[in-house]
Formats: C-alpha cells, sequence, structure tokens
C-alpha cells in the first residue's frame, strides 16, 4: 500500500498555487471545488462560486478534465465499432477512463485539503480566467 501512495504522491507533484490564495476563500469554498470536479455538477460551482478565486482554479480544471472525458468517449465509440480491432481501442478506452478516474480523485483530494495544484496533463489547459 505504501507503494501506491507513493505513487499517488509522485503523480500529484505538480505546481502548487496554493499561496496566491485568500485562505478564507479556500476554507468558504472547499465543497464548491470539489463539486467541480463531479461532471454536470461543475455548474454549481461556476455560477454559485463565481467570484471564489479558490473555486474557479478548480472549475477550470474539473472543467478541463469533463470535456476531454466527453471528447474521447464520442471518438472511442465511433473506434470501437472498426471490424475486428474496435476491440484493442475499448481496452484503450478502459485505460484512460482509469487515467481520468485517477486524476478526477486527485483534483478532489487537492479541493478537500484547500491545495491549488495543478492535475497533471490537464491542469495547464485554462479555459477560465
Amino acid at each position: 500500500m505504501a507503494d501506491f501512495n507513493d505513487k499517488l504522491n509522485e503523480l500529484n507533484n505538480t505546481k502548487d498555487t496554493t499561496d496566491q490564495f485568500d485562505k478564507n476563500d479556500i476554507e468558504q469554498n472547499k465543497v464548491m471545488a470539489i463539486l467541480a470536479y463531479l461532471s454536470w455538477l461543475v455548474l454549481i460551482p461556476i455560477f454559485a462560486a463565481k467570484d471564489s478565486k479558490f473555486a474557479r482554479f478548480h472549475v477550470n480544471q474539473g472543467l478541463v478534465l469533463a470535456i476531454a472525458e466527453i471528447v474521447f468517449a464520442v471518438i472511442m465509440g465511433i473506434l470501437v465499432k472498426i471490424p475486428f480491432i474496435g476491440w484493442i481501442f475499448g481496452i484503450l478506452g478502459g485505460l484512460v477512463e482509469l487515467v481520468c478516474l485517477i486524476l478526477l480523485f486527485l483534483g478532489i483530494m487537492n479541493a478537500s485539503n484547500g491545495r491549488a495544484k495543478e492535475l497533471p496533463i490537464v491542469g495547464s489547459f485554462k479555459l477560465l480566467k
């Protein structure tokens, strides 16, 4: 189990900008930041916590992750229908979904701990200011 935690911590070793956020903002908007990673629930903090920089940070990451998952699902839905080799894309799709689940877990973990850490892979993309 320690090996898994070490790998998770290594994966979560990304840019940390927590010190740029107000501590009161973080404490008041942790729940909104967590909701940002739960697919369509990202809409709640988009409108309910629009003035929170901490929530917006996590909304951006959750939104990028959700859009990436949707785009990937559509592409995989097409590719798995290719005769004879569609099963390869099905396996690949399962692996990518596992990666997305891990990113989702990292985002929720960081938000609940009051951290503003970029997610690996998708954290550097900015949709919202």
